[in-house]
């Protein structure tokens, strides 16, 4: 069958391979499942992959199927298989365990191994194939009636993560209750952000270089949330105006605007990272002064990377509510669908050269 796959360590080497069907059998104790893939979601990671910043493929191979935003039906399951059945909707987990004592309990994305396993990132093929099968585990069921946000189950669960980080960590102020938050960054990650922040009764204020009226303000201002174009407003204005954020959700992909986070959350606040920056960037920083105000405020940092299941299903329960609070607007982070894996290269056109694409996803079947 068809997939889109990569040569980690070779740049710019994305291409369409065949690889062999998968079957029940590959997971032991009949707890597989069977998927069709639908659509699959690619963003600045999958970019970045092919520009061979990082990856690397499932000992063996000497290619790695890209793509781990995936969406789905399932086709088959094994004979152990309780949480899905044939012609549900379904999205997949990323991260896949290693031995450390988090992945056993669960939480391969809190891995403490230094080397880590997902599916179309690192040591296991993606989904960006015509079928893929997996452990009921990992296997995350779609309500029918949100089919039409197929690939924002992914990015949604790594939002989700972020938040619930955030406030979990916060249970050593014994009461923490933000009032104010910004999020870094107006692509898919932050935009869905702002959502579970809204939901939660922040008020939010969404950060993005580009000039309103744009596709990202009209959606961030449909969620009740205040867009600021850092052009028009720059940080330390808006920190004048709203006092200290309690919390700070960056998104951008930047390392520099990563580190500036650090220099206006309130004191007691968070910061969180959410963004992979696989360049070779540096910036200086007033490190006396980020060191001083972070000690005596009692400010946190905190970095999020990916979910598993119950970020999931958590995010799945917001995307549900906020569909339902904010009718139609999730659907426009979904801009530029891609009609089938032989296009590929608009693909990648799309990832690396469009800055309107906000959000690319191919559709398989």
């Amino acid at each position: 069958m068809k997939a889109v796959a990569v040569t980690p360590g070779t740049p710019n080497s994305v291409h369409l391979t065949e690889i062999p069907e998968p079957s029940l059998d590959q997971i032991p104790h009949g707890r597989g499942v069977l998927v069709k893939t639908l659509k699959v979601g690619v963003d600045a990671t999958d970019r970045e992959i092919n520009e061979a910043l990082y990856g690397k493929a499932p000992e063996g191979d000497d290619f790695l199927v890209i793509g781990h935003e995936s969406f789905g039906i399932v086709e088959a399951v094994g004979e152990n298989v309780h949480r899905v059945k044939p012609g549900d909707y379904v999205t997949a987990t990323v991260r896949r365990p290693g031995g450390s004592i988090y992945d056993l309990i669960g939480t391969n994305d809190m891995t403490s191994e230094e080397e880590y396993y997902e599916r179309g990132i690192n040591l296991r093929h993606g989904f960006m194939t015509e079928k893929f099968v997996d452990d009921e585990e990992y296997i995350v069921r779609v309500p029918e009636g949100l089919k039409h946000l197929h690939v924002l189950q992914e990015p949604m669960s790594c939002a989700a993560k972020a938040v619930q980080q955030a406030f979990e960590a916060q249970q050593r102020m014994k009461i923490w209750r933000p009032e104010v938050a910004y999020v870094f960054g107006a692509g898919q990650i932050g935009l869905l952000t702002t959502l579970i922040l809204k939901l939660r009764g922040l008020k939010v204020y969404t950060l993005a270089r580009g000039k309103a009226p744009n596709l990202k303000a009209e959606i961030v201002a449909g969620m009740e949330a205040e867009y600021v174009s850092t052009r028009e407003t720059p940080l330390e204005s808006l920190v004048k105006k709203t006092g200290k954020p309690d919390l700070i959700v960056d998104a951008t992909g930047s390392s520099t605007l990563a580190f500036q986070a650090m220099q206006h959350v309130g004191h007691n606040g968070v910061v969180v990272w959410t963004s992979i920056t696989g360049g070779n960037n540096s910036i200086e920083i007033p490190s006396d002064s980020v060191n001083l105000h972070w000690v005596l405020g009692n400010k946190l940092l905190l970095g999020s990377v990916n979910a598993n299941r119950t970020h999931f299903e958590s995010g799945i329960r917001d995307l549900a509510l906020g569909d339902m609070m904010f009718p139609g607007v999730l659907k426009k982070i979904l801009t530029n669908p891609v009609q089938g894996m032989e296009n590929y290269q608009e693909m990648m056109r799309l990832l690396v050269e469009d800055k309107d694409a906000l959000k690319v996803y191919v559709d398989i079947a």
